[in-house]
């Protein structure tokens, strides 16, 4: 079974982490533009920032024969310095356009402030007039009413229910997503946001139309493989192999497909992960030996 993650924050993780997640089967991510953890000041770190998501990530992705896409946005956290977001702002239409970005995203709401909810509606415009995904950030407070707003500011802005992702979902506000026509993605994040357990009893109430599972694994006690062991779970657990392919796979296809940056050939049919290659005369390996490597290669660990 092959797999997608279609939110993961691979500038926190390691290149081994590359290595184990294409051995369990993970054969595309998606990663979003993020906060670090620490607030940048000035927008020469954002520009540095979104330039490694259109480069360097993709290269050490490929390089484990992993197809690596990303998003690019102001995360609602940092959209409260407002002096800096407005020059992101301007940051932002240069790189969304580029190889490989799916969606404008994470976006959406943190504190829920005015500053927050001003450069959201930014940011919702430029997907409109770039006729663009969204990926949606719902806030870790206040969330069901972070999410219904997000939302009715999607519908707000002209965006199909179809053309956006609302992420970090969990049991309160996943029965709207879905009634309102919404992609509903979920974080498989270990001791917060949605366990895989619980992710297992989604599934068995609501089915597998429009439901994603993600990782969001990133900087924090987080796990690279929450989508092929959630995967495992639902298995084990007796939800069907349709299902579990539709959720963790089939479903992040079909949502970010439309934007014809991301498709299933983009992997089926990848030449062999060539390690002797070099990024800015950088390589991945540190020293050790070059290989390379076909998808054979890669034996899918039980």
């Amino acid at each position: 079974m092959m797999f997608i993650d279609p939110h993961i924050h691979m500038c926190s993780r390691t290149t081994y982490d590359y290595l184990i997640m294409r051995e369990h089967g993970i054969v595309a991510v998606i990663e979003p533009s993020f906060w670090l953890g620490q607030l940048r000041t000035t927008a020469g770190s954002f520009k540095d920032y979104f330039s490694s998501l259109v480069g360097w990530e993709r290269f050490r992705a490929s390089q484990f024969g992993i197809q690596h896409y990303c998003t690019i946005g102001l995360n609602p956290k940092e959209a409260n310095n407002e002096a800096l977001a407005a020059e992101v702002m301007e940051l932002l239409p240069l790189f969304a356009c580029k190889e490989g970005v799916v969606a404008i995203g994470e976006i959406g709401y943190d504190d829920m402030t005015e500053a927050e909810d001003k450069y959201f509606c930014e940011q919702l415009a430029l997907a409109k007039e770039l006729d663009m995904l969204v990926m949606i950030h719902t806030p870790h407070r206040n969330k069901k009413a972070g999410a219904s707003r997000s939302m009715d500011r999607c519908i707000e802005y002209g965006l199909d229910p179809s053309q956006v992702i609302i992420d970090h979902n969990n049991e309160e506000t996943v029965e709207e997503v879905l009634n309102r026509g919404f992609w509903a993605a979920f974080t498989i994040y270990p001791k917060t946001k949605m366990g895989n357990a619980r992710m297992a009893d989604i599934v068995r109430q609501y089915g597998s139309n429009r439901i994603i599972v993600d990782s969001s694994a990133d900087w924090g006690v987080s796990d690279p493989l929450a989508v092929p062991k959630t995967a495992q779970l639902m298995l084990d657990t007796g939800i069907s192999e349709k299902h579990v392919q539709a959720v963790c796979y089939e479903n992040a296809l079909a949502a970010y497909g439309q934007t014809g940056q991301m498709k299933a050939s983009d992997w089926l049919d990848a030449p062999s992960a060539d390690q002797r290659q070099m990024f800015n005369g950088n390589s991945v390996l540190r020293g050790q030996e070059p290989g390379i490597k076909s998808v054979a290669d890669y034996v899918l660990i039980e």
